[in-house]
């Protein structure tokens, strides 16, 4: 972007260049007085004043705005397509505005869209392009405006302020107070006869558009890095967005939505933000709300924050989006703000390419992990990959990761994962030599969000159940079902805490198939489970997992595959246990499983009426054996042949040989 703010500069000097030649000594200096003045200003290519009658500028002009900058009620101002406006780095003291009844026509193109900046384009170096209107706002009639103390606010809802096609913005948001910014378009009571079309905001210090009140629609917007909110509204906005692209890669912006008292139900559709340095996402505070239809996130931490405690259900999600909150009801409700993850699963309807006429340097790398993977997707082992968010295998879509790929996972907890859809495929293709390793720089629990694969095998949760992590759809009736092969892969730090209830695990298994082929897994440092199998016929051979602080091997809803090769170790203190059964006994098998704590605990821990049969068992350092947690029947569990016992040390197999498995342990 800075090449587009270079040319703005060089093609103002040059204009200056030329008056200066053109003028000699005896010439008086432009007036800023009056409307003459105003007139003069504008012949002469400087924005300044109030205009009071209507006038079109020239496209041929790089006009400087030096100051405020107000078009009266009864006056227009015409900007034609590849109309270039620099704007003085003054702050407050430099803006457009449009009063009520007035009128601006920006009519930008595709290929010769209307520019306003200032020559850097840094945040917060003049005040963005105000409009003023006589639509409805709950702030009432002739309200007063936080930024310059404009008039606005009415009874019409389809009153007209102009046109705005074309329009990019960039280096606004200067600040008045602690309290109150300009933004880069601030729509006061803006009415549906105002046509909105293509406008990008890039670099603003505030809101990157704001809504107060009003009914103004707004169709294809992009925004990029304005600091506080890219979308703001308040005051009763009944309007709509359709179409918007938002990025975020510059640290400590507040949101993406944020939407403010009264709920006049705006309409959002087909909305992608994009982060590469977390936060949140959509904000409502008060009673705020809205409908969004195709919402893709990616890369926030929070999803959804509900900042006064307002109903979640002012929100609605087409797409029908479940929020799933990330505390608990009572600790929600002590702090008064409830943040809730969506797992947005939606392809991206809108995306950067849709505005190619956006002057901007925003990249997102190659080797940048997130979104959906729709097709064939292989990635490079050359490459240091960064999971930087939710990276999700759609239905019909394959992620091949070859041998001796690494990939970093950002420290994003919930925001951060790969999962695999019903229909989806992966293939990580790792070797003994060669293992794929996905870890958070640090490792440490909890970081990131793990693994997640859901298939189209039986459960007892029944056909297209609803996951507890993610909200993902699993399960049907084909217990052949393939969701793709993963063989030498090592896990670290996963384990993200969505509640109190639910977390994320190292490598969670939804209702997947025998078709699918699990061999050589290594989950370490997990905070919540290693593995987990919901349902399903999937087996597994040789798996390592060491310190998962909740359950080194959990399962439930009826799963009956097989795994093969277990050596589980703990030796930090407090984890649950190295087995977990829940619910229905669909009898999976255990072939070779070893145990050791250095740190007591429990072992194996059957509940309800589960159950396991298990061969060349081996148990070591463990306070408790066996528990059945809900007095289910030990017959439930076979042990060598024969009912379990909860005396039985089951300290006589064979350990399972470890000294081959050098991959387990690899780094990034």
């Amino acid at each position: 972007m800075k090449n587009l703010f270079v040319k703005l500069l060089s093609i103002s000097m040059a204009f200056g260049a030329i008056t200066l030649t053109s003028c000699d000594s005896d010439d008086p200096a432009p007036i800023t007085g009056g409307t003459t003045a105003v007139i003069e200003n504008l012949d002469a290519g400087i924005l300044k004043g109030t205009l009071t009658e209507d006038y079109t500028l020239s496209s041929t002009t790089t006009y400087n705005l030096t100051g405020q900058f107000i078009i009266d009620d009864g006056a227009t101002l015409n900007i034609p397509a590849g109309t270039k406006i620099l704007a003085d780095n003054g702050g407050t003291d430099v803006y457009i505005a449009t009063l009520m009844g007035g009128t601006i026509n920006i009519n930008g193109s595709a290929g010769n869209p209307v520019i306003m900046s200032s020559a850097d384009g840094n945040p917060g170096d003049w005040g963005g392009l105000t409009l003023c209107g006589k639509a409805t706002t709950t702030a009432g009639v002739d309200a007063t405006a936080e930024v310059g103390g404009f008039i606005y606010g009415g009874t019409d809802d389809s009153d007209s302020s102009g046109i705005i096609r074309y329009l990019q913005i960039s280096g606004t948001g200067a600040q008045i107070n602690s309290e109150s910014q300009y933004n880069g378009v601030s729509f006061y009571a803006v009415g549906s006869g105002t046509l909105v079309d293509n406008i990008a905001v890039i670099n603003g210090d505030d809101d990157g558009v704001e809504f107060f009140g009003g009914s103004v629609e707004v169709s294809n917007l992009y925004l990029e890095n304005n600091s506080d909110d890219s979308i703001d509204w308040t005051e009763g906005w009944n309007g709509s967005i359709t179409n918007a692209y938002i990025s975020n890669t510059v640290a400590g912006f507040s949101t993406v939505f944020e939407g403010d008292k009264d709920n006049g139900n705006p309409k959002f559709n087909n909305i992608t933000a994009v982060s590469t340095v977390g936060g949140t996402a959509l904000q409502f505070k008060k009673t705020s709300g809205g409908t969004i239809d195709g919402l893709s996130l990616v890369g926030y931490d929070v999803d959804l924050d509900m900042k006064d405690g307002g109903a979640v259900t002012n929100v609605t999600f087409v797409d029908g989006y479940s929020p799933v909150a990330l505390a608990s009801e009572e600790e929600q409700a002590a702090n008064s703000e409830y943040f809730y993850t969506l797992n947005t699963t939606v392809v991206a309807n809108t995306t950067a390419q849709d505005f190619p006429w956006v002057d901007t340097n925003i990249s997102f790398e190659s080797t940048l992990l997130q979104g959906a993977v729709t097709g064939d997707v292989t990635l490079n082992a050359s490459l240091s990959y960064v999971l930087n968010s939710s990276y999700i295998v759609q239905d019909g879509g394959k992620l091949t990761i070859p041998a001796g790929t690494k990939i970093t996972a950002r420290d994003g907890g919930t925001g951060v994962y790969i999962a695999v859809l019903q229909g989806g495929e992966i293939d990580i293709q790792g070797t003994a030599t060669n293992p794929v390793v996905i870890s958070s720089a640090s490792a440490s629990p909890g970081d990131w969000g793990g693994l997640t694969i859901c298939g189209n095998a039986t459960t007892t949760a029944g056909v297209d159940a609803t996951a507890e992590v993610g909200g993902f759809i699993y399960g049907g009736t084909n217990d052949a079902d393939n969701s793709g092969s993963v063989t030498y892969l090592v896990l670290k730090g996963t384990g993200a805490q969505i509640n109190s209830e639910s977390q994320y695990n190292g490598v969670s298994l939804y209702a997947v198939g025998t078709g699918t082929t699990l061999e050589n897994i290594s989950v370490i440092n997990g905070d919540d489970d290693g593995i987990e199998f919901f349902g399903g016929t999937v087996s597994v051979t040789n798996i390592y997992l060491e310190n998962n602080s909740d359950d080194a091997v959990d399962w439930t809803e009826g799963w009956n595959g097989t795994v093969t090769n277990t050596y589980i170790s703990n030796t930090v203190e407090g984890f649950s246990t190295a087995f977990e059964g829940d619910k229905d006994n669909g009898n999976p098998k255990f072939v070779n499983v070893t145990a050791i704590s250095t740190v007591g605990g429990t072992a194996l821990q059957f509940k309800k009426q589960s159950g396991a049969t298990i061969t060349g068992l081996y148990l070591s350092g463990y306070d408790t054996n066996i528990d059945m947690k809900d007095d289910g029947p030990l017959a439930n569990v076979i042990i060598e042949g024969v009912a379990a016992t909860t005396t039985d040390a089951y300290n006589t197999g064979a350990l399972v040989d470890i000294s081959t498995w050098t991959w387990k342990n690899a780094s990034l």
